[in-house]
């Protein structure tokens, strides 16, 4: 009988050592794969998602849950749990909402400036609502002095002033494309998280009074542009 020779490593024999090189495979030939996408995909999906969903529910208590906690809370060992995310910037981050539509009007959407801006802002500041947990850790995160990582926040992808604008667009609009923009930025600083916040804890407002004053301070800007459209057209008339 031939016996092949064993090579011992500070891992084991070769055998188990194959084995951890197969474990590491997401670093593998200068790759990147995430852990949930090597083998066993479904269970790991379940995994995360019940990770992200314990911290999302920590979030609604006030906390800015650690892998730890949401491990804990999840019942997942938490060896496991940083397989999934290495840190709690990770974790706050994939329990950002997200919402893939391209539009918050609706199929059948008014159209008028306003009626349109009016139904932008109220599905959006309901979004901002169901989700202030989860937007405020999000909020910490893009406060901090030097991230840890260098990856994108999820709110800096200007999704919501693309929502904006598309409610200021409509074919009859006089407001230049530039005027466009420059509107869609100031409704969005006037209706977001970061208003929201300054609205409850510093100005003392409930939830409801905040949101009404983000509205209200919508349609404010919608107007003033407006009626600055308005006087340089009487003025190149004039």
């Amino acid at each position: 009988m031939i016996v092949a020779p064993v090579m011992w490593t500070p891992f084991g024999s070769v055998g188990q050592m194959n084995w951890l090189a197969f474990w590491n495979y997401d670093t593998m030939m200068g790759m990147s794969i995430p852990y949930e996408l090597q083998g066993r995909k479904q269970q790991k999906a379940r995994t995360r998602a019940a990770l992200v969903e314990a911290a999302r529910e920590l979030m609604s208590q006030g906390l800015s849950p650690t892998v730890e906690q949401a491990a804990e809370s999840a019942a997942v060992a938490r060896t496991t749990a940083y397989r999934y995310f290495p840190n709690q910037r990770a974790l706050l981050l994939a329990a950002f909402p997200e919402i893939d539509a391209t539009s918050l009007l609706g199929d059948e959407p008014p159209a008028d400036l306003e009626g349109r801006l009016d139904l932008l802002t109220r599905n959006f500041t309901r979004h901002v609502l169901d989700h202030e947990p989860e937007l405020r850790a999000s909020l910490r995160l893009a406060l901090e002095p030097h991230p840890v990582q260098s990856d994108p926040l999820p709110f800096r992808g200007g999704r919501a002033i693309r929502w904006v604008e598309d409610a200021l667009s409509p074919p009859q609009n006089q407001i230049s494309e530039p005027e466009v923009h420059r509107l869609a930025l100031a409704i969005r600083a006037a209706i977001g998280i970061e208003a929201l916040v300054w609205l409850t804890d510093v100005g003392g407002l409930s939830r409801a009074e905040a949101v009404a004053t983000m509205r209200w301070s919508a349609r404010a800007l919608l107007r003033a542009t407006l009626d600055d459209a308005a006087a340089k057209t009487q003025a190149s008339e004039g």
